[in-house]
């Protein structure tokens, strides 16, 4: 999984699949677009003005290897 945000333009990417294949976009709400993949598996998901939408501070930057509730 890949995320990336464009400060520029205020969109946040999140990319479950790295695999090349052929995707179609499909909107799922204003401003929120699905990338699907083979057998209809989301592969990526953008979102359009990142920063109203989402918390960008609890997701960025993402750290790896943590464990919930861990002291």
């Amino acid at each position: 999984m890949r995320i990336t945000y464009d400060s520029t333009s205020d969109l946040l990417y999140i990319r479950l699949d790295e695999r090349e294949q052929p995707l179609v976009n499909e909107r799922l709400a204003d401003g929120i677009v699905l990338d699907i993949g083979e057998d209809d598996k989301i592969v990526g998901i953008e979102i359009l003005d990142a920063s109203k939408r989402v918390s960008l501070s609890a997701l960025l930057p993402v750290r790896f290897g943590e464990t919930v509730g861990a002291d």
